[in-house]
């Protein structure tokens, strides 16, 4: 009988202790996925061209991100602060009337990883290879193999169609500058004053609002960030097939659900009003 009690004392204490343990693992395992969720790298998601324009999620303040990333394409669809990292656009003919500060930009000349090369270690104004400066005695394309190697879309060159080369955009002395009309240099972070040279249509649809990209305020004379050129558009493999034809065409996002009821979106054809 006291074998019996013994026993029966042993087999409920080694319950208790399973049970114990038990709950203590379920108690932990809902911190698990917690823990693998924080351990998660931030989604970074791209602005308008992939490897152009990339940013990483963060939180501005507690449950408010500074953007929301599209799990279909990758690309930003919402802004907490959509200034965030920009300045003042500077003077751009056509927008003078646009009131100070209202037209700004996100400079990405910092981001371009050969610009700190260009400027300072190959074409840095000093050496004997620029007293007096070794210029090309003409402006016809020339293949420069290391060029071609630290920019590999340069190999098969088709801006232009053959009829431009690099020193048609890029300043002769100041590699890290662009060139407008009257040879003076421009800054990488206004490209548009570089492609209006030749692209006069779509720098004065972009100056209207049609041609480009622009987030803020929505009235017209509202606070706006500006895309400007270079951050859609790949100056260096335009008009190529093969490749992208300056931009990567986008996977678009899926159409809206309709709202509970509403068999289709055919009332959106009619105009609201008559004429």
């Amino acid at each position: 009988m006291k074998k019996l009690a013994i026993y029966t004392v042993i087999l409920a204490f080694c319950g208790s202790a399973f049970y114990a343990v038990s709950a203590a693992e379920q108690a932990a395992a809902p911190a698990e996925p917690a823990k693998q969720e924080a351990a998660k790298e931030p989604p970074v998601c791209f602005e308008s061209r992939k490897g152009a324009s990339e940013v990483t999620q963060r939180e501005i303040k507690p449950g408010w991100p500074n953007v929301k990333c599209s799990p279909t394409t990758g690309a930003a669809l919402w802004y907490g602060d959509p200034y965030e990292g920009t300045v003042p656009m500077g003077k751009m003919p056509g927008l003078e009337k646009i009131p100070e500060g209202h037209a700004l930009i996100k400079p990405r000349s910092e981001k371009l990883a050969l610009m700190p090369m260009c400027g300072t270690a190959c074409h840095n104004g000093v050496g004997p290879q620029f007293n007096p400066p070794k210029l090309p005695k003409d402006k016809r394309p020339t293949p420069i193999p290391t060029m071609g190697a630290m920019v590999p879309d340069l190999a098969n060159f088709q801006h232009g169609r053959g009829r431009i080369w690099c020193l048609d955009c890029h300043h002769t002395t100041k590699r890290n500058m662009l060139v407008d009309h009257f040879g003076d240099p421009v800054s990488f972070d206004q490209p548009q004053l570089l492609c209006g040279k030749c692209h006069g249509d779509k720098l004065r649809d972009w100056r209207d609002g049609i041609h480009g990209k622009r987030i803020g305020e929505f009235v017209s004379s509202g606070k706006k960030r500006w895309f400007t050129c270079t951050e859609c558009h790949n100056p260096h493999n335009v008009q190529d097939g093969e490749r992208n034809r300056g931009f990567v065409q986008l996977q678009p996002e899926p159409s809206p659900q309709l709202p509970k009821g509403m068999k289709d979106a055919k009332h959106e054809k009619l105009h609201p009003i008559p004429h």
